[in-house]
């Protein structure tokens, strides 16, 4: 079993496109925020200073938007155990009245920080994300 995350953000004037709402790209920065704060929050500090994550695919179906002053509800979970170095992050960002806005699956690699090298995931160190 996995545990969630959440964390809520908030539209700014330059998160907005020509559209009036919230550009593309923003979501995109909101997804990789959301992960990073993730394993801020939970990793072991052992493991936060030997190794870092980057994204290798960005997998987003956008389903509505949000205006400016307007709050997205964004929630993070690793629902599989990880495959090598890499380990696969759900999102999903809901309105204040809980309509699905944005839903992500987003793949990482760990990578060793001395090395810079791919890293494989040990059980301990995907071990905080998830629950008994």
């Amino acid at each position: 079993m996995t545990t969630r995350f959440a964390r809520v953000f908030t539209a700014a004037p330059d998160h907005i496109d020509e559209l009036g709402h919230v550009n593309n790209s923003v979501w995109v920065q909101w997804i990789q925020d959301l992960a990073t704060a993730h394993w801020d929050a939970v990793a072991r500090p052992v493991d936060h200073e030997q190794f870092f994550w980057v994204v290798i695919r960005h997998e987003i179906d956008y389903r509505g938007n949000i205006a400016e002053g307007e709050v997205a509800h964004g929630e993070t979970w690793i629902p599989d155990p990880p495959r090598g170095a890499k380990s696969v992050r759900h999102v999903e960002f809901t309105s204040e009245a809980g309509k699905r806005l944005v839903s992500a699956q987003t793949t990482w690699a760990m990578l060793d920080k001395e090395t810079q090298r791919l890293a494989r995931v040990r059980p301990e160190v995907i071990a905080p994300f998830q629950t008994s």
